[in-house]
């Protein structure tokens, strides 16, 4: 049994300080029993010599420092896991909170967990579908990247976070795929639409979720994203699934680790975030990707919200520099009622070659993404020089190109949250696309591909309108 100190000396806050303690480690949880016979949770946030600094996870009001006691229990924070966790919703700490049963679990795992070796990863070059066309068709999403969304504060992350969970799969359908879904200080509102979207869907029976809500502890908070890769380390590499772990918001997993880091006294860096933000940051999303010889992988989405839209914040900032790319939304395309709003020219996916081509999605996709990517680049130039001089300075090619931008924003990039479309049905869109253009424009497509997929017709017909 567990050995009791009464040796409480502080509260501070959400911290406390217990001395004269034996044989207690970083990390390592604890109980504090309460006079009545209540108990909360805590954990050790620092040792020096033999006092201990802890962190708990409900408040403070309540304990009396003479009266309450302090128990350790030898372990960090564990998550029981088992397959049963598929089509439940969990605590921000993997407890069962959508009226379910308890978890039997297969087994118990450290949610601290540990970044992936890099000399035992596997290179990501297989494509995931999320049914958008703004990603699969530009910025392709790839098993195993790290692939964060960049949005800003009253645009609709929340609804494209859900629709990416609704849609992704991998297109063979003789493997398995899940999606772990955590979501960090939240409204209650907000976790009550992730729920039932998914479940009016049917799309939460190969989910699990995780919701920490705003009122919950900043600890909590914390520990949310690793208790979800926790969850999906457990799907991908012992049950053999593709997980995709979108994480929503960062931002305030970041607020929370200042809130933390502000009440040790520790001395901030940049806007007030802790020194480490880089290093912490670094060890949740490190633990996504392939292993070597193993079936499973890791592909995570972080979403942030950029404070005042400013990428150069300390979040999107050191997110940019750990992640293989990013998906911004853009203000101004949301403004103008287009759905999702993805600003497709400052997104990137860094991996995106690997995935795509033949025998991956198909061979003209390669060439067809770089087609649309110039021309959209070059119809919104064209646009700025029209505000600017007016449509009679524009030349003859400048004027088709502002008229494919509009096309371009208002049929590939805008296609609502309830549209899943095939990565097909994507490519075939782009053809439409580039069948306004002449032939002659077309100068980053193999001439067997134009053959083949261009539409002679609706360049006829577009231009006679």
């Amino acid at each position: 049994m567990a050995k009791e100190y009464r040796t409480i000396e502080e509260v501070s806050g959400p911290l406390m300080l217990v001395q004269d303690v034996e044989d207690v480690a970083y990390d390592e949880l604890g109980e504090i029993v309460l006079s009545n016979g209540e108990i909360r949770r805590c954990q050790v946030l620092e040792v020096s010599g033999n006092n201990v600094l802890v962190q708990l996870f409900e408040s403070s009001i309540g304990i009396n420092i003479e009266q309450s006691k302090v128990r350790f229990l030898g372990h960090g924070m564990e998550l029981p896991v088992s397959p049963d966790m598929l089509g439940r919703v969990f605590d921000g700490l993997g407890s069962p909170i959508d009226d379910g049963p308890e978890i039997i679990p297969e087994k118990t795992m450290d949610s601290n967990g540990l970044p992936m070796n890099p000399a035992a990863r596997a290179y990501p070059d297989e494509f995931i579908q999320t049914g958008i066309s703004a990603i699969d068709g530009l910025n392709t999403l790839v098993r195993g990247q790290k692939l964060p969304i960049f949005s800003g504060s009253g645009l609709p992350h929340n609804q494209l976070a859900s629709q990416i969970a609704r849609q992704a799969k991998v297109l063979d359908d003789s493997e398995k795929f899940a999606v772990v879904f955590a979501a960090m200080g939240i409204t209650f509102e907000d976790a009550n639409f992730f729920i039932e979207d998914l479940r009016k869907t049917g799309a939460i029976s190969r989910s699990v979720m995780f919701v920490n809500l705003a009122n919950d502890p900043a600890i909590e908070r914390i520990a949310t994203p690793r208790v979800a890769l926790t969850t999906a380390e457990y799907l991908a590499f012992d049950l053999d699934m593709h997980v995709l772990v979108i994480l929503t918001d960062i931002t305030y997993y970041a607020e929370a680790l200042r809130e933390v880091s502000a009440a040790r006294k520790e001395v901030p860096g940049r806007r007030g975030y802790p020194g480490y933000l880089y290093t912490d940051l670094a060890q949740i999303y490190e633990r996504a990707g392939r292993l070597k010889d193993r079936t499973g992988s890791i592909t995570l989405m972080p979403i942030l919200t950029m404070p005042d839209d400013d990428k150069t914040h300390p979040i999107p900032d050191l997110t940019g520099y750990i992640t293989e790319g990013q998906i911004i939304l853009n203000r101004d395309l949301y403004n103008r009622a287009i759905q999702p709003p993805i600003d497709v020219l400052p997104s990137l996916s860094r991996l995106k070659d690997e995935a795509i081509g033949d025998g991956k999605t198909r061979a003209d996709h390669a060439d067809t993404m770089n087609q649309l990517f110039a021309a959209y680049s070059r119809g919104k130039d064209a646009k700025e020089l029209e505000i600017i001089l007016g449509e009679e300075a524009l030349s003859e090619a400048d004027r088709i190109y502002s008229r494919f931008s509009d096309e371009f924003e208002k049929r590939y990039i805008s296609q609502t949250f309830d549209v899943d479309r095939s990565i097909e049905e994507t490519l075939e869109l782009g053809w439409d696309l580039l069948s306004i253009l002449p032939k002659n424009e077309l100068n980053r497509i193999s001439e067997t591909y134009i053959e083949k997929y261009y539409r002679d017709e609706i360049f006829s017909e577009f231009w006679s309108e």
